[in-house]
């Protein structure tokens, strides 16, 4: 099963690359033979006459976004009917896939501390913490992230911005974590562990020390998780957004 940010940044991707394309009709070619769909095959994922493809791809009409969308959404459902195949190759050479990670988004307006720590259904176990906007989050499993990424991979758990929350699974006690963020280049917003068997005093330190909120998810299963940071926090924000700033404000302190 192909990780669902996977499918969404490649989606971002293809709409990018048309966008911004001095010849959009050509891009749309490309991508539809990309993922071996002839131009009657698109049609009817479409529900539109083969000649409207046609017309498209030889710059006749000027695809706008409604049709962007359509027409990568008809790329993904037919690929999906092959197990995703043009979708892992994308990945592989884009970069994309990155060991340990299970989820990744973007948000389309930033997010309060207490909102994620709803939407996680957790707790924060600390006492000392910056209050910071979240623009995104990524969930990682513990063990196949801190085993797996080498240095120069750690920006990409970040997405667009370090403005954002990491989330822990496969946690025992959560030390391990706050070592890694601890050490780490740049730091979170805010770090939420998953269902840990208990929380390591040393942990609770880490995160005073660094000034960032660790949060205690109390969800038992990681798919319960991640379909509620999905469904209960804000959509993710258009393809062709520009992003926000990766600078941290000055620290300063919170007592909760």
């Amino acid at each position: 099963m192909i990780p669902r940010y996977v499918v969404d940044e490649i989606k971002k991707r293809i709409a990018g690359d048309i966008v911004f394309s001095e010849n959009p009709g050509q891009a749309v070619r490309k991508w539809r033979t990309v993922f071996g769909l002839s131009q009657v095959e698109l049609a009817k994922y479409l529900g539109v006459a083969s000649s409207v493809i046609s017309d498209y791809e030889k710059s006749r009409r000027r695809p706008g976004m409604k049709f962007v969308r359509a027409f990568i959404e008809s790329l993904i459902k037919h690929d999906e009917l092959s197990g995703y195949s043009v979708i892992k190759s994308l990945a592989q050479s884009m970069g994309i896939l990155v060991a340990g990670v299970i989820d990744l988004r973007e948000f389309s307006r930033p997010v309060k501390l207490d909102d994620l720590v709803n939407a996680v259904e957790g707790y924060i176990v600390n006492s000392r913490f910056v209050l910071l906007p979240i623009y995104g989050y990524t969930v990682l499993n513990s063990y196949e992230a801190i085993e797996g990424l080498r240095g120069n991979e750690f920006w990409s758990i970040m997405g667009l911005t370090s403005v954002r929350a990491l989330i822990f699974t496969a946690v025992s006690t959560g030390r391990s974590p706050m070592v890694a963020i601890r050490v780490a280049p740049t730091k979170p917003a805010a770090v939420v562990i998953h269902n840990p068997r208990t929380v390591d005093v040393l942990a609770i330190r880490l995160a005073d020390k660094e000034m960032i909120p660790l949060i205690v998810s109390t969800y038992t299963k990681i798919e319960d998780l991640v379909e509620a940071l999905r469904t209960r926090l804000p959509q993710e924000r258009p393809p062709l957004s520009t992003g926000v700033t990766k600078t941290r404000p000055k620290s300063g302190s919170h007592r909760a």
